[in-house]
């Protein structure tokens, strides 16, 4: 049987370049999370061994979060700037070099100094990794066209999901083997070759690329010359700033990260205080909802990008929210109850799942309010995202300190509920009319 011309002429120019581009986010988004959960793992050996409370480690995620947060909409006017090829070497290397601050900390100091200087790397860690997907936002914007960036930005949410889910059995397995030095030291060396590779490769748009041929850029169609405003003035960060669908995303979002970074950062601690599994099983079975994450990103993203196309952006990017997350709510409600362990870990899975089939919808949604400055817009959305979890993090801590793990549980069914109402009042179709 013989192949049709154009299936042959796609086999023979191989993989487009714009989707090459789009692994090198996926794998940094991987890494990134990768990087970020360590600790809470880690965390288990940690406490005993450095004589940290559990109330401290909540701190030190604190750190993470107020750095990540602190530094996403900043990062986002920088990236727009500097361009995100050379973004990405400068916040790749910086977090690399925070991440390994953190086990070898503890070989030269000991006290309230090494508190001090973890506090300070988990800062760090989170300042550097805040621009990643407000740049990633932009380099999507301008390789690939409108329609497809829902489902970019669900299969880089991919990423985050598959860094969640291997994380916690790599780290207790490295525990469990070696130590907690060697668990957080070992999974972060192929950030350096990622860094440098991307640093040859990248460039900030199609028709800067070598490799990209007049095929490729036909295929992106009137969309080719779409640019990042590298200039971005403060009326326009004004602008956004005071924009009624900027504001209703981040309101929303915000909410919603409350669920996403419950489920992402205390699974494990939950699992294994609550419902009483040993390390390596809850290490395992936490790994559950992050993987049901990483499908839904997936699913959700693709889903959206159909349903723009066939109902319009505003009803097409609406939908999922207005479906998933009150499920969400009710997954997690279901989840604290369920008398069988096993039962618990299964709706803690869908509830994830519901969770982050919303990633592609939120982000396309906000690309299309800040065409031309998805970066900075992004900055924002992502902004609103982290300040659930800085608002979460501490919450969750006392809580769990105090073996009240429903009521932490309980909280992200209202925050899950009212995400879902503020999407009756988001229309990304404005953006394209006054941008």
């Amino acid at each position: 049987m013989s192949l049709s011309p154009a299936l042959a002429a796609s086999l023979r120019r191989g993989v487009p370049v714009r989707w090459k581009i789009f692994a090198f986010l996926f794998a940094f988004g991987f890494i990134a999370y990768l990087q970020q959960r360590s600790i809470t793992v880690a965390g288990y050996q940690m406490m005993p061994q450095l004589g940290l409370t559990q109330m401290q480690l909540g701190w030190l995620e604190s750190a993470t979060l107020l750095g990540y947060t602190a530094l996403q909409f900043p990062g986002g006017v920088l990236g727009q700037r500097l361009g995100a090829r050379w973004m990405f070497v400068i916040i790749g290397l910086i977090a690399f070099a925070a991440t390994l601050a953190t086990p070898l900390a503890p070989l030269l100091l000991s006290g309230g100094a090494l508190f001090a200087v973890l506090l300070g790397a988990q800062l760090l860690l989170g300042a550097a990794q805040g621009p990643i997907f407000p740049v990633s936002a932009g380099v999507f914007e301008t390789w690939f066209p409108p329609e497809r960036w829902p489902l970019v930005q669900g299969l880089q949410s991919m990423g985050l999901g598959l860094g969640n889910a291997a994380t916690p059995f790599l780290v207790a397995w490295l525990m469990s083997a070696f130590s907690w030095h060697q668990a957080l030291t070992w999974p972060t060396l192929p950030a350096l070759a990622l860094i440098i590779w991307w640093g040859l490769y990248a460039r900030d748009t199609p028709a800067q690329h070598p490799a990209v041929g007049a095929t490729e850029l036909a295929e992106l169609g009137e969309h080719r010359d779409a640019q990042i405003d590298r200039r971005i003035s403060w009326r326009r960060v004004l602008q956004l700033l005071r924009d009624r669908d900027v504001l209703l995303l981040t309101g929303s979002y915000l909410c919603m990260n409350y669920v996403f970074y419950l489920l992402a950062n205390w699974s494990f601690l939950y699992l294994v205080q609550e419902r009483h599994f040993t390390v390596l099983e809850g290490g395992a079975l936490s790994a559950t909802p992050p993987l049901a994450a990483a499908l839904g990103a997936g699913i959700g993203g693709k889903l959206a990008s159909d349903f723009g196309v066939r109902f319009g952006i505003r009803n097409g990017l609406r939908l999922i929210p207005l479906l998933s997350l009150p499920v969400a709510g009710l997954l997690l409600f279901a989840a604290v109850h369920a008398a069988n362990p096993y039962a618990a870990v299964a709706a803690l899975a869908l509830c994830f799942f519901a969770v982050e089939v919303n990633e592609g919808p939120y982000w396309a949604a906000i690309m299309h309010v800040g065409r031309g400055d998805s970066m900075a817009a992004s900055g924002l959305l992502n902004t609103g995202g982290n300040l659930g979890g800085l608002i979460l993090t501490p919450t969750v801590a006392y809580l769990s300190g105090h073996q009240q793990w429903t009521a932490a549980f309980l909280l992200g069914t209202l925050f899950a509920m009212v995400s879902a109402a503020a999407w009756l009042a988001v229309d990304p179709t404005r953006g394209l009319r006054t941008a």
